[in-house]
């Protein structure tokens, strides 16, 4: 069924091995939880699909000699095959990772769909188990992120939820939480260093603090008074104006 990632004793590829290889980074392997969902998940389609296989079966059985019976119950029986088919590839085809940085869900059989999302996003984890589940050992989690809606934001009918939740609180809880980093792993940024303010000097007199923390700038120094104009030009704009 799956769990936690740990290889089979027997060195065997677990199964969702492909799909961590093609969609986990290098520093993301191998992932702390890796399974798919509990085959509880098909009791509902399998309760489904008996009644119509029995009318499919009892068309077909009914009256073996005419062909439009017979016929009618070999398409029921077939779409009811095909239905359960589809189901059970789905679930084949699911899995559920959980590495030292994400949370992922992969999906479907023809179309392959990843839901992601990043740890540093997670703002709650809660999980949920019905009676059946208690007896079973499956559960449903949920995943709140930043007041966004997830495709991610429930999980349900994971296997040894138990453990499984050990190990997701630990990661994002506990004292080895998740890595920091940005979401695709690299290192985030330092934070710019305040530029040094330069020595006061007589011209340039140190700023000052106050109480609160800030710095105080001095205020701008008032521009020089003008030259007055010499007595020859301004007489010579007079005798230009007279003329």
């Amino acid at each position: 069924m799956g769990g936690p990632a740990t290889p089979p004793s027997d060195g065997r590829r677990p199964r969702w091995s492909k799909d961590a290889e093609k969609y986990l980074l290098e520093h993301e392997k191998p992932p702390v939880v890796a399974t798919r969902r509990h085959w509880a998940v098909l009791i509902v389609p399998v309760a489904k699909a008996l009644p119509v296989l029995a009318v499919g079966l009892w068309l077909m059985v009914l009256d073996p000699e005419n062909r439009v019976s017979a016929s009618v119950g070999l398409i029921v029986l077939v779409g009811a095959l095909g239905y359960l088919a589809l189901r059970a590839g789905e679930w084949w085809m699911r899995h559920f990772f959980v590495t030292n940085r994400r949370v992922l869900l992969t999906r479907g059989i023809v179309i392959r769909t990843v839901a992601v999302l990043p740890l540093r996003r997670i703002t709650d984890f809660t999980y949920a188990e019905t009676p059946l589940g208690k007896v079973l050992r499956y559960g449903t989690f949920r995943f709140e992120s930043a007041g966004q809606q997830q495709g991610l934001s429930e999980i349900t009918f994971l296997p040894r939820d138990k453990r499984v939740y050990d190990d997701v609180s630990e990661l994002l809880f506990g004292g080895n939480g998740a890595d920091k980093g940005d979401d695709e792993g690299e290192a985030e940024p330092s934070p710019r260093r305040p530029r040094r303010s330069p020595p006061p000097s007589p011209d340039r007199p140190a700023a000052q603090t106050s109480t609160d923390g800030r710095r105080d700038t001095q205020p701008i120094p008032p521009l020089p008074p003008r030259r007055p104009r010499s007595g020859k030009v301004a007489g010579r704009r007079v005798r230009q104006a007279g003329r």
